[in-house]
């Protein structure tokens, strides 16, 4: 992707203040689609594609990717092909006031691919790939269970997933 590196307030880590959000029109809809798409397309491409200038297709990513709209750019991978074919969603009840603290743990752990802070019967849901369910049982019974703040956990194994995106642009 030739498009400009993530700028301040892309990592999940950065608290530096970001500018207010504002609603993206139909131009920046078109770039944000065209790049969940094909997160490798030149800002050339991006310009032909939505009918704009090169200089104005490199603003406009600039922008959003300084707005935090896009938080980076990244490969899409077939876990099974890349050797982590056992996947599972992890719900996990914590102690209240924790989570910061157990999201910190959570994620350093190997194969950990989302994160989500939940409401409903258990507070957070995790997604992880694990190469076989010898080292799934062993990521969930012995590192997610001794993560202090963690009071229980409920492991749901994933038989086939499937990645929704949007259509071309």
């Amino acid at each position: 992707m030739s498009a400009p590196p993530p700028g301040p307030g892309s990592r999940s880590g950065d608290r530096r203040p970001r500018p207010a959000a504002r609603p993206l029109d139909t131009v920046d809809e078109a770039i944000v689609r065209l790049l969940r798409h094909d997160g490798r397309a030149s800002v050339r491409a991006v310009a032909e594609r939505v009918h704009i200038s090169r200089a104005n297709a490199y603003a406009r990513i600039n922008r959003l990717v300084e707005d935090g709209v896009i938080r980076g750019f990244t490969a899409r991978v077939d876990h099974e092909r890349a050797g982590r074919g056992a996947s599972a969603y992890v719900t996990l009840k914590i102690v209240q006031d924790s989570w910061r603290a157990v999201k910190e743990e959570l994620e350093g752990l190997p194969g950990a691919a989302h994160i989500a802070l939940v409401s409903g019967d258990f507070d957070v849901l995790l997604l992880v790939h694990t190469a076989d369910n010898r080292e799934l049982r062993d990521l969930v019974l012995t590192r997610i269970q001794a993560i202090p703040g963690v009071l229980s956990t409920h492991t749901l194994l994933v038989f086939e997933e499937t990645d929704l995106l949007p259509g071309p642009p």
